[in-house]
């Protein structure tokens, strides 16, 4: 391995390990069952007909026409809908949690800073507009300001209220955070009155207009998802997890992006007429088949070439991974095939994603494929994925099986060389 190569993987190590990345990381991980849950109440308030059984005539005539989707609605309030301010609650936590400093007081300073920051509307309320997911950025900002000036203050002796020993633990520790908390709460006060006063402005809309939206319409581009998928799987293949490592950066982006697509589906726009191709589900339900790699086609490749050969290493290999890797899980044969640092898989590994990611993207820039509107668990195996993330099209199936059978004819020739290495190695070993 040349020396360029070895200084790639250590600074992409060292990226993936540094604690602000790994704390939004984390905290996108923690509000993950929230994003879904709300994403799945709007598609079943806009499931489609299937043959004669129509969900929402049913639900109408049982319940009065619309009430039964209110419920869907108040659970979109309570998770979408506040997405950033929950975000820069689980990521202040988990930065917080990385210096071993109180997380809790940290993540409701954070929580209570976001707030401060909202826009009030005429009749005093909060603006709704900005505590989701037009809100994430801030949110992801606020997190990691305020949870690192709370430790600063939170580290100065001078700053700390003392309580005798015989106080409670929980009243010493609230005590202990008073003053950070109470300078951490001034300074973002004091922006906010600044920037009205002077500016008339927020901070929200600064960030969505200076970087929030510029870095979204970039991520809705077919040259970015050909490179977050060349190096998600560029990563892997040093052994290195690629996808937690760019999904630290794209995640907030591409989250963002599926949120305008629901929210759209949700008010009745058809799914082909929604505005953006690359989202989370995107990656997710067409390109990340089986894992990175869509390594699912790797396995029935393996199938395919290795019939009469039972104990094949190859063949064992596959079958102990065909269970997980029907769930997204494809460690095992990453590192049992291996692909890691295999110089014959590397091809195949890397130009398969990209390849269904151009695929994939000009069926839905074409208009062939609903765009995802969406979000499922990443473990929601292929084929119901692909329904369910394109709005309960049979069309999102049909591109996964034609993504899987072309993924599936580029690995056979390089397994076949592979094998080939393989015999080879065998019969010199035998000298």
């Amino acid at each position: 391995m040349n020396t360029y190569m070895q200084q790639f993987i250590e600074i992409a190590g060292k990226i993936g390990a540094q604690r602000h990345l790994t704390a939004i990381r984390d905290g996108f991980v923690a509000v993950m069952p929230l994003v879904i849950i709300g994403s799945l109440a709007v598609l079943i308030n806009n499931f489609p007909p299937l043959g004669r059984f129509h969900l929402a005539a049913w639900l109408n005539a049982i319940f009065g026409e619309g009430n039964w989707q209110k419920v869907g609605g108040n659970i979109w309030e309570g998770t979408f809908a506040i997405l950033g301010l929950l975000v820069s609650f689980t990521i202040s936590y988990h930065l917080a949690k990385s210096y071993n400093i109180d997380r809790l007081p940290a993540a409701l300073l954070s929580g209570a800073s976001y707030i401060i920051l909202v826009p009030v509307t005429a009749d005093f309320g909060l603006d709704m507009d900005w505590l989701g997911t037009q809100g994430l950025f801030v949110g992801i900002i606020i997190a990691l300001l305020t949870t690192e000036l709370f430790r600063i203050f939170l580290i100065n002796p001078k700053l700390i209220i003392k309580m005798p020993e015989d106080v409670p633990a929980g009243v010493t520790n609230s005590f202990k955070s008073l003053i950070p908390i109470m300078l951490v709460l001034f300074i973002v006060g004091l922006c906010q009155s600044l920037l009205s006063i002077l500016a008339d402005t927020n901070i929200f809309e600064i960030i969505f207009t200076a970087i929030q939206q510029p870095i979204q319409g970039l991520g809705d581009s077919l040259p970015a998802a050909i490179l977050v998928a060349l190096l998600t799987h560029v990563l892997w293949f040093f052994g290195l997890h690629g996808t937690n490592i760019t999904g630290a950066i794209t995640e907030p982006i591409y989250i963002s992006l599926v949120e305008e697509n629901l929210r759209l589906f949700g008010m009745g726009m058809s799914a082909y007429d929604v505005p953006n191709i690359v989202t989370k589900p995107f990656l997710d339900a067409f390109v990340f088949m089986g894992g990175a790699g869509t390594t699912i086609a790797l396995l029935a490749a393996v199938f395919i070439v290795i019939r009469t050969q039972k104990n094949h290493p190859y063949r064992q290999v596959a079958k102990l991974s065909a269970p997980g890797s029907m769930f997204n899980i494809n460690e095992p044969v990453i590192f049992g095939l291996p692909i890691v640092l295999n110089p014959i898989m590397l091809i195949p590994f890397v130009l398969v994603p990209v390849t269904l990611t151009i695929i994939s993207y000009m069926a839905m820039f074409l208009g062939i494929v609903p765009k995802t509107v969406a979000m499922l668990p990443w473990t929601t195996p292929p084929i119901l994925s692909g329904y369910l993330v394109t709005g309960g099209s049979w069309r999102g199936v049909a591109l996964q099986i034609c993504n899987l059978l072309i993924a599936i004819i580029i690995y056979i020739p390089f397994l076949l060389a592979a094998l080939s290495a393989a015999k080879q190695q065998e019969r010199v070993e035998e000298v």
